[in-house]
Order: C-alpha cells, then structure tokens, then sequence
C-alpha cells in the first residue's frame, strides 16, 4: 500500500527532500552529505512519589507504591495529584508534539462530516412534536415542541425557521427547558439523567447532575408558565414516573452508597409533605421504578443477587399499595407491560430451576385469583433470539435475531386467547425492512401509547445511524434522520426531499409483507459499495467460536499489507456497539482495517456467553481478544507489526490486559478511560460500586474471585524488563466528568493521530522513539477509580 507520502528519514522534512535530491545530481562526482543535527531528545514522563504500602488478603500480600494517590481527603496528596496531572498533560503534548500536523489535518477531515444540523427528529406525541436543537453560538441543547396542528409538515427547526410560521406570522415554538440557563444554575456545566413529561403535556420533571455534592437533584417545571414547582424538588434521585395523568409524580432517592432504596410520592399542587411509599433497608437490595406505556400502572422492581421482584402501583391511586406480580431467585432482568387488562413480562429468569440463555415473553391477566399464573406466549426457537420488544396500543414490536443476522417485526395486538403458546408465524408477523449488515436495533422513546407508528434506530459498521418511523397500521415506513455522508447521493431527510428527485422521495415509503425479502440498500444512505464488511469465527484457546466483524475499504484492501484497529468491550453482557462512527472513516480511507471482537463477557450471545466471561471466566474475555488480535495477522487481513488495540472503560480493562499478556502482539493501544486496577478497587472503593460492577469483575471475598482479579488485573501484572507497545490512556478525574461533544471528538482526532504517527508507513509526521509506557499503567491507578 502506497504511504500517504513517502517515508523518509526523521531528520528530512517533506519539502526539502527534493531539492536535496537535484543538488546531489548537480555534481558530476558524489558529494559528502552535510552533517545532519542529532534528532530531538524524547521527552521524560514525570515520576510522581513512590510511598510503599502493603495489602493483604487471603494471605496473599502485594505491595503499591502508588496507593496514596486515593486519599481524597489528604489535601497534600491532593495537591501532589494536581501538580502531577499538570505535568502528565504537558508530557502527553511533548510526545504528540510531532503529530501536529497530521492531527490537524485529521481535525479538518473530521470537522467536515458533522452534522449541519444539531437537532433531533422531533417525536410526535398526543398534539404536540418535541424535540432538542442546538442554537448558534451556544454549548448545550434547548428542549422544545410545537403544536403539530399549526404546521403538519414540520420535522426539522429550520423549514420554517426555529420558532416562527412566515405563513401566519405567529410564532408557534414552545422552549421548554433551556440547559444553557441551567448550566448557569450549576457553575457552567450541565448534565441531565433523567426527563420526562407528565401525559397532560403539563409538567416537566427531570434531573441535574450537582457536581459540588455528586448527586442529582430533582427539579419539576410548570410547561404553562415556564417556571419551576415548589415541590418536588429532591436531592439524590435515580427514578422517576408520573401517576394520576400527571398529577403526582413517583421519585426514587439513593442512600449515602448511591443505592436506590426510598420510593416517595409528591401531590403536585398540594402543601403535604412527600409520602414514603417503599423503604428497602436491606444493603444489597436496589429500587427501580417506571411507568407502563399506558400509564395505567407503575412497575417497581426490587432486586438483589438472591431474588428479584416486580410489584405494581395503580396510578390511579399510588397511595393505594404494592401488589406483587412476579418473583423469582436469582438476579433477573424484568420488565413489566399492560395492554388492556393484559400484563406482559420480558425476562431472562430461570424457568421451573433451570436457568435460560436469553429472554423469553410472558403474559397474565391484571385480575387473577392467586397464585398467579404466567404463560409463555411463544414456543421456544432455539434459532430466533428475542432480544428487545416495544408495544402501542395496536401493536407488538420485536427485535428478534437469527444468528448474527437481525430482524424487526410487528404483531396485531390483543393477541388471540386461550391458545397457549404458539409460533411466531403462527401471529402472522409483519417484517419491516432493514438493510444488510444490522448491527444493532434500539427501540426509540414512542411515548405516545396510542399511535400507531413507533420510531427505532437502525444502525450498523457501514451505515450512518437511521432513525427511522414505522408506521404499523398501513404497513409503511420512513427515514426521518439519517446523515448523508455522499455528497453525490441525498436522501429524504427530516421528512423533505432535498436535491433526489420526486421519483425517489415517492419510494421511501414501501408497502410490506409478510416476509423480510425487502433489502434495498440504495434507500439507506448504505455505503456497503465503499466499505466491506466481514464476518468470521474465530477459534479461541479453548475451541469456542468468537465473532469477528471486520471492515475496510474497497479500494484500499492490500494482503498482509494493511494496519488495523481491533475494538473490544465484552462486559455487562451488553452489545458491543459496531455502529459506523464517521471519524473512522478518516482510517478507513488510509487503509486501515477496524475489526470487532465479539468476546465472551459481552452481548450477542445469550447468557451464558455474558457469564463465561465474567468473575472468574474474565480471563476467557482476554483469551477471546488475544486469540482475534493473532487471527488478523495470521490470515493476513492485517500487518503483522501493525495491529493497534481499542478499549473503552471495561473494554479497556480488556486491552491492557492483553497487552500484559502479549505485549509483541500490538504495535500501539488507545485506552479510553480504562478500568485498570480492578484489585484496589474492589476493594477499597473509593466511589460507590453497583451490584453490577462486582457481578462483572468478582467479589474480592471470595477465593476464586480474589485470584481471578489478581491474574488478570492490568495494574498488578505488568512485566519488566519488556518492551510495551505505545500506549494512549485518556482519564479524568471525576465520575461525573461528562467531555462536550466537541472536546470527544478533539480526543478521538489526538487518538488516531496518535497511532498514525505509530506507524510510519501511513504517518504525515514521524513519531520519535517509542516509550515505555509502564508510567501510563502506573498513575491511572488513582484515576481510573474516579471514572468508575
């Protein structure tokens, strides 16, 4: 593959190489070169102090110099981390001081693909179109909507102008929450958990996140008059749900450990004190609340590693009690749903003892003599995954996979009674289109219960995210956003035709069938004819089948010639995000192959793939990931001596410890707020941790989980003497750190700039002697536990 330019020494720049070469033809006998000044002395990484302490449990003892970097109340190892930070970051621009020019030019080349447009598809919900937009000049987003009475064919803030109807001449925007002004409200940053609108349209209640206490606050705005309720306002809340068509709102509060375990109730309009609905005392247990879609019921879930529970709350009534629904042993994922005198639950818990490797669909009447019965409403297929569902009053929606391939469906609602669990076919499914290589399907926020269009977002390696509207009723469907990343090839975006002919406007809603054979990819904004992508099963250690999605460019593809990424996360048992993320492209374009590792601890596999992952199956993540890395430059796809790792958070984790392992496998790595001590914190947390995160990594009490964390742990396992790959670990110092959306893609620009420069062959800059990046590993120690 042909070098962007061609590779010369470090000591001759670009523009001079040609006339160093026509004066050396200038002269009919050879000339001494002139001497050449010896190259830049690397810089030095700062040495923060070293204070020995010792730890030890389970009779295993281990020595970290670098503990004291978590006494966040010693002011003076405050102070030392402040002068450290400073100087790591003035260290960090040193060594990316020669990539500056090329990260430049990957800044212009990413600037260019954004979107024009910052403004979310607004949603239709009951009479009025909500949405958030960005304007000029300004950092954070403003919350607004508009009747859809005054102006049906308005989906983007800018046809008519934001605000204003030139055929009425009346303005017919509403703004409902301006988070610039709440910015203002909390020392200029500005970050919101949670929102959502009362099902009269006439409140708003929401969250902001208080980074002086590290919590967020509670707060409730009358829509009529634009200004804030005197009550509810709470501090430390996780959940909440409206009840009594808007009249009472629902809130969940966490205790000092940030553990959801107070449920209250708070009478809009009243003077009475909030009533506590649900006190759970008990540790290990955790709270959660939602409302149904139809806000008839709110589901309140407990749940804990021993048991989870649903119960129900009339919101009609949420003074009237708990009923309990549904128990079952064990940690379960339950999600509770009415239609019509119908309750339907979607979990993953144990049937009759026997555990399940993915979730299953259930049903039972809300009335019913105890003990209550639950039915099945699909007989099992071993081949067809449920892995989502949504519903409207109309209408059930799932997301369904077969394999790795993804399909998305609709079924009539009620469903026909008294015949038990039958076949999917036998509902008589309608399949929506979805273009080739899916790799993700989430449900989009569909408040209104009544419509029958529901609203997803399609995504996949080589396609822009879709947001597309299916409309259920006629069996119709419709892109309402998607970016355009062919200037030769527009599509009907925001609901208008732009520069594509009246022809193509027309197609974009297609009738359906039945059967999902409507694959046409000329109306996806695809761009499957530049890019490629692949699947392959890779061999583990153990035999167990890993999978592999690769992707490159079409005309760039050379055999055992081409550099490449290789992204994990693997943990949570969540889907690993293979979505296309435009500033690849800016790789992709310079030959670059992307590869994404499916490893056990993830999702995509059922739950037992997530289980043969985590605790003390973590290792079986880093032997997936390991044996991926060595596919790639075995078969070829990639250079041997041009591989670069990519973990994000628990995926970071992942990364290092693969590095610890094979540190000659990678040529460079990009750690993004890595979780990299898992030893000290799980131990010793010094920020609260979920049930989820000990779940994930092991419980340090028990014996196998405490020597799992010890082998794996990238902290506790590097090894001297070695030669490490170049190593880029970004971090922050608070779990409430939220980067603006500029300032991650600035991150990204320094990333890959970064790891181009690692490799010559592509690089505009040459990057100077690579460093051990043993001091990298070493101070996150402190870091990593803020990000947690």
């Amino acid at each position: 593959m042909r070098p962007l330019l061609p590779t010369l020494p470090r000591h001759h720049h670009p523009s001079t190489a040609l006339p160093l070469l026509l004066r050396s033809f200038a002269h009919s006998k050879p000339q001494k070169p002139p001497p050449q000044p010896p190259p830049p002395t690397p810089p030095s990484p700062p040495k923060p102090p070293q204070k020995s302490a010792i730890f030890t449990l389970h009779d295993v003892s281990w020595e970290d110099p670098y503990s004291w970097m978590s006494s966040l109340n010693d002011k003076v190892a405050m102070r030392h981390m402040d002068v450290y930070m400073e100087q790591e970051e003035k260290y960090t621009e040193a060594v990316m001081a020669d990539s500056q020019r090329l990260v430049s030019k990957l800044q212009s080349e990413m600037a260019s693909r954004f979107a024009s447009d910052l403004s979310t598809p607004p949603l239709r919900w009951g009479p009025w179109l909500y949405y958030r937009r960005i304007e000029e000049g300004k950092q954070y987003p403003v919350l607004c909507r508009r009747l859809a009475s005054l102006n049906e064919e308005f989906i983007s803030h800018k046809s008519p102008s934001a605000g204003f109807d030139f055929t009425s001449g009346k303005r017919i925007e509403q703004k409902l929450l301006d988070y610039n002004q709440e910015a203002e409200r909390f020392g200029g940053y500005a970050y919101e958990e949670l929102s959502e609108v009362s099902p009269d349209h006439h409140f708003l209640a929401y969250t902001m996140y208080d980074k002086d206490n590290d919590y967020f606050k509670l707060f409730v705005r009358d829509l009529n008059f634009g200004s804030l309720c005197s009550k509810p306002q709470a501090d430390r809340v996780s959940n909440l749900a409206w009840a009594k068509g808007g009249q009472a709102l629902l809130y969940v509060v966490t205790d000092q450990n940030k553990r959801p375990y107070r449920i209250y109730c708070s009478m809009l309009g009243s003077n009475e004190e909030d009533v506590l609905l649900l006190d759970e005392p008990t540790e290990n247990v955790y709270v959660n609340i939602r409302h149904t879609k139809d806000f008839r019921f709110v589901a309140v879930n407990t749940f804990s590693t021993k048991s989870s529970k649903v119960f129900l709350i009339n919101a009609a009534d949420p003074l009237s009690g708990l009923t309990s629904v549904w128990e079952c042993e064990g940690l379960a994922h339950c999600i509770v749903e009415h239609h019509q005198g119908c309750l339907y639950l979607f979990t993953d818990a144990a049937k009759e003892g026997q555990p399940v490797d993915c979730h299953y669909l259930l049903h039972s009447a809300v009335h019913t003599s105890a003990p209550r019965k639950w039915e099945s409403v699909l007989i099992d297929d071993q081949d067809l995954v449920i892995e989502d569902v949504d519903l409207c009053d109309t209408h059930l929606v799932l997301i369904l996979r077969e394999g790795r391939k993804f399909k998305l469906c609709s079924v009539a609602l009620p469903l026909p009674n008294g015949k038990g669990p039958v076949y999917l076919k036998e509902l008589n499914p309608q399949f929506l289109p979805l273009p080739k290589y899916v790799s993700q399907i989430s449900p989009g926020p569909n408040y209104d219960y009544y419509s029958s269009t529901m609203r997803f977002t399609v995504s996949s390696p080589v396609m822009p995210d879709a947001v597309v509207d299916y409309e259920l009723s006629n069996v119709k469907w419709n892109i309402v956003q998607q970016q355009n990343m062919l200037l030769d090839r527009t599509r009907v975006l925001y609901g208008r035709t732009s520069s594509a002919s009246s022809a193509e406007n027309s197609s974009i809603s297609q009738s359906l069938t039945n059967e999902a054979s409507f694959e046409d990819d000329h109306l996806w904004n695809d761009l499957d004819e530049f890019y490629a992508c692949e699947h392959y099963d890779v061999s583990s250690y153990d035999g167990v089948l890993v999978p592999l999605t690769i992707i490159y460019s079409r005309t760039r593809k050379k055999m055992a010639h081409n550099p490449g990424l290789l992204h994990v996360h693997g943990a949570y048992g969540e889907l690993h995000d293979k979505r296309w993320r435009s500033e690849l492209k800016s790789l992709l374009d310079r030959g670059w192959v992307i590869a994404y590792a499916d490893v056990r601890g993830g999702g995509g596999g059922g739950k037992k793939w997530h289980h043969d992952g985590r605790r003390t199956g973590k290792r079986n993540a880093i032997n997936d990931y390991i044996s991926c890395a060595k596919f790639l430059t075995e078969k070829d796809i990639v250079q041997e001596n041009k591989l670069a790792g990519w973990g994000y958070s628990a995926g970071g984790l992942l990364v290092a410890s693969a590095i610890n392992f094979c540190p000659d496998l990678f040529r460079a790595a990009v750690l993004k707020v890595p979780f990299l001590d898992p030893s000290n914190t799980l131990l010793y947390p010094i920020l609260p941790l979920t049930l989820a995160d000990y779940e994930e990594f092991g419980y340090p009490g028990d014996i196998d989980d405490f020597c799992a964390i010890q082998n794996y742990c990238p902290y506790h396992n590097i090894q001297k003497d070695v030669f490490y790959p170049a190593v880029m670990v970004s971090s922050s110092f608070n779990t409430s750190t939220r980067v603006r959306e500029y300032e991650s893609q600035l991150l990204l620009v320094r990333q890959f700039g970064r790891m181009l420069a690692e490799i010559p062959s592509l690089s505009l800059v040459h990057s100077g002697a690579k460093e051990q990046p043993q001091h990298l590993y070493a101070r996150t120690h402190a870091v990593q536990q803020f990000l947690r």
